[in-house]
């Protein structure tokens, strides 16, 4: 079947309330309030990101290498990854409530299960285990496609992932502070407290919106998977998403080494200058969630990844210079926040609305590609910096992944327009 152009593809096959239905705070009967979606994504976000201020004392408490204490971040994003490739399937089948509530359970788990580790080898397994939080980033986006259309998503999905936002924003920050004062574990702990709180909130206010499939079973959905991986569509915004949140994530990655090696930054210090791209990342949020119908999904994913692949590219002119300074580095970052919370909320929505009746499966499809992406650039930051290379082979992988994203996206307004043209 020949697809068609977003717009009309979405109005011949949606399947979704014409107006958001009833929603009560803390009434499980209905569907969630929107602060149930924030608080979701939001402890998604920092279980990626509170600990790494920590990262070199982490390396000195258990005795390894900075390279082996990186992977707690590498492995973390490959079991996410492959997490997603379940978790949409089987949301879709069974409910996205019971598979919220599992995950945020797990989680909880092995956060205490990293804070009692005794050596690397077992706080590695406890740390993949807690990307059973990935539940939450997940199926927060399913959720929203659950109860609006497409233009509609995009905008909920950019407020929603303003917590995105503010948990990186803060995150590092109170991590930091948190490790300089009670040692690294205290960021865990606090993890931990996050995690029982928003898996009381999901338990007392998430009702069910996954659209009734009866008869249907886990391997009918998993043969799903076919349905989208023949749409130019679904990979056009898959790439997109992989490529422009894949700068962010090598920056995770390399981020760590910069800020203790090349700038000599301590442990609070650099949690504050690390949360950095999450100013650009609120705003650019913010700017989906206003402008996005108006505008249009591709025109803001464009948008978005020009501004980020522009703002590390003069980043690395400015290092190449001379004149790289913590405040050039990091300030220079917000561009990265600035150009993925413009494209994401707007390319995950296409993405979803490739198939309307499959949101769940092709969030977590189109999600593990994105983050097993992530997986490999963040190793690859990690490898790529040695003591004296300086920033520039970080910058120059983030600069090749953000002109990767403008090529794919371009990609598909030109496709979508050569479809509209022969309607």
């Amino acid at each position: 079947m020949t697809e068609l152009p977003s717009g009309t593809q979405a109005a011949q096959t949606a399947e979704y309330p014409t107006h958001p239905p009833e929603r009560r705070f803390l009434d499980r009967s209905t569907p969630p309030h929107i602060l149930t979606l924030i608080a979701l994504s939001a402890s998604a976000a920092l279980a990626m990101n509170i600990f790494l201020p920590s990262l070199p004392a982490m390396a000195e408490h258990f005795d390894t290498e900075y390279r082996v204490m990186q992977l707690s971040v590498a492995l973390y994003l490959g079991v996410n990854a492959v997490l997603q490739l379940f978790v949409g399937a089987i949301s879709d089948r069974i409910g996205r409530r019971p598979v919220l509530l599992a995950g945020i359970a797990i989680f909880c788990l092995a956060t205490i299960g990293c804070i009692f580790a005794t050596n690397i080898v077992m706080f590695l397994v406890f740390r993949m285990c807690q990307a059973a939080i990935v539940t939450a980033l997940v199926l927060s986006r399913a959720v929203v496609r659950d109860m609006v259309p497409e233009a509609q998503a995009a905008s909920m999905i950019g407020y929603v992932t303003m917590g995105m936002a503010v948990a990186p924003m803060v995150g590092p920050a109170i991590g930091g502070a948190l490790a300089s004062v009670f040692g690294w574990q205290a960021g865990f702990w606090a993890l931990f407290l996050i995690g029982g709180l928003t898996l009381w909130l999901t338990w007392t206010d998430l009702g069910e919106t996954a659209p009734s499939r009866a008869g249907t079973t886990l391997r009918d959905e998993l043969r799903d998977y076919p349905e989208l991986l023949k749409s130019p569509r679904f990979w056009g915004y898959t790439l997109t998403l992989g490529l422009i949140s894949g700068s962010f994530f090598a920056y995770l990655g390399g981020a760590p080494f910069v800020g203790d090696q090349v700038f000599g930054l301590d442990q609070a210090v650099f949690g504050l200058f690390f949360g950095a791209p999450a100013i650009g990342y609120f705003c650019g949020n913010g700017i989906a969630g206003r402008f996005s119908v108006q505008v249009g999904i591709n025109r803001m994913v464009l948008w978005g990844t020009l501004i980020n692949a522009g703002g590390v590219a003069l980043n690395l002119l400015v290092t190449s210079i001379g004149y790289g300074t913590p405040y050039t580095f990091f300030g220079l970052m917000t561009c990265i926040g600035l150009g993925n919370g413009m494209a994401i909320p707007n390319a995950t929505s296409g993405a979803l609305s490739v198939r309307p009746h499959l949101a769940g499966t092709a969030s977590g499809l189109s999600g593990a590609m994105m983050i097993g992406l992530g997986a490999g650039l963040s190793a690859l930051a990690g490898a790529l910096l040695t003591p004296g290379s300086g920033a520039t082979p970080l910058l120059w992988l983030m600069v090749v992944t953000g002109v990767g994203a403008i090529v794919t996206i371009l990609m598909v307004i030109r496709r979508e327009k050569r479809l509209a043209g022969a309607l």
